[in-house]
């Protein structure tokens, strides 16, 4: 199985954070492969710059190999498959990150319980 992972679920797997449960990264260690979108850095250099996060965004790309995980871009393909999710969520990362998901196919793991509600591409950890 392919995972996407969500910022949260990326962050605190770079963090090794308690956070991210045993269950959770037994899924990633058994993954065909773990992505990260480039979305997830932007949201997080985005949050660094207004002082919600103290993550160096060019630690974060690193991670994305260092990890043995594969870079998504967003697409415009991507991009345009926002405009088809109900709304269901506000956050424009996430929705984003969903319609990526939808789009490729791709299983995206996540902690927030609402992206549920898009797919059954959505798994919550």
């Amino acid at each position: 199985m392919t995972y996407l992972l969500d910022t949260q679920i990326y962050l605190w797997y770079l963090a090794d954070s308690a956070r991210l449960g045993k269950p959770a990264r037994a899924l990633i260690a058994a993954a065909e492969r773990v992505v990260v979108s480039a979305a997830s850095i932007w949201e997080a250099a985005l949050k660094r710059s207004i002082g919600k996060l103290t993550v160096v965004p060019d630690d974060l790309v690193a991670g994305i190999t260092a990890s043995g995980f594969v870079e998504l871009p967003v697409t415009a393909a991507h991009a345009a498959r926002v405009s088809a999710l109900p709304a269901l969520h506000r956050d424009p990362f996430d929705r984003l990150l969903v319609a990526q998901a939808l789009y490729e196919p791709l299983h995206l793991m996540t902690a927030d319980r609402a992206l549920r509600r898009y797919s059954e591409l959505v798994v919550v950890v």
